[in-house]
């Protein structure tokens, strides 16, 4: 381990103009040993922020503009300030040529590393899924998979469709994608539950451990 906390950069929400970030996020870095860091939302801090930060957590938030990937945003979404989105797009552009930066995304974190993988999107899982109840309003449910298996602290409308050029690694009992990792890099992992709410150590601090550990080593 080195010396000095890793620098954790982590992606904020944009509320009324002004940058917002949960603690439970910023806590449980610190809990694993790293430094956390709030970021700006400006892509042209981009560069900068790829170079000084040793890992990565985007966070959770509101629902992507799917404009941006070709397709119309559901009327019944809440969409994210349109300056978050921009900056985590350049962000995950950037660390694609920074394989060796490690990267944590959570619920619409997770989403968005997936739809830069060239993923599809179910924009309201109500739809098409009758237990979609089971993932709303911080239920907890079961996950299973090659990263594990336990309970999590789930809140969200939708997901992934499909992977993309991701691997899944965690589904739900009903076939909800729930994890997705990067093959070929080092810690490129995505979870659509809450592991800073997850009491389940290896699906919840966990997960920031392994985050840490990868950004000091």
């Amino acid at each position: 381990m080195a010396s000095h906390p890793p620098l954790i950069g982590l992606t904020p929400d944009v509320v009324d103009g002004r940058i917002a970030l949960r603690p439970s996020y910023l806590d449980s870095v610190r809990r694993a040993g790293g430094l956390p860091v709030i970021l700006s939302c400006d892509p042209a801090d981009v560069p900068e922020l790829v170079d000084r930060c040793d890992g990565f957590v985007f966070t959770g938030g509101d629902d992507p503009i799917m404009e941006d990937f070709g397709c119309s945003t559901d009327p019944r979404t809440t969409s994210i300030d349109p300056r978050r989105q921009a900056f985590e797009r350049a962000l995950l552009g950037a660390l694609d040529a920074r394989v060796e930066k490690p990267v944590l995304g959570i619920c619409l974190g997770m989403q968005m590393m997936g739809l830069h993988a060239g993923a599809t999107l179910d924009q309201f899982l109500p739809d098409s899924l009758p237990t979609a109840s089971n993932h709303q309003d911080g239920r907890e449910h079961e996950v299973s998979g090659s990263l594990g298996a336990g309970r999590v602290w789930s809140r969200h409308k939708q997901a992934l469709a499909s992977s993309g050029s991701l691997h899944v690694v965690a589904t739900a009992e009903d076939g909800v994608i729930e994890a997705v990792e990067a093959p070929g890099r080092g810690l490129y992992l995505g979870v659509q539950w809450h592991p800073e709410r997850t009491t389940d150590s290896d699906l919840g601090m966990g997960l920031f451990d392994r985050l840490v550990h990868a950004a000091a080593t």
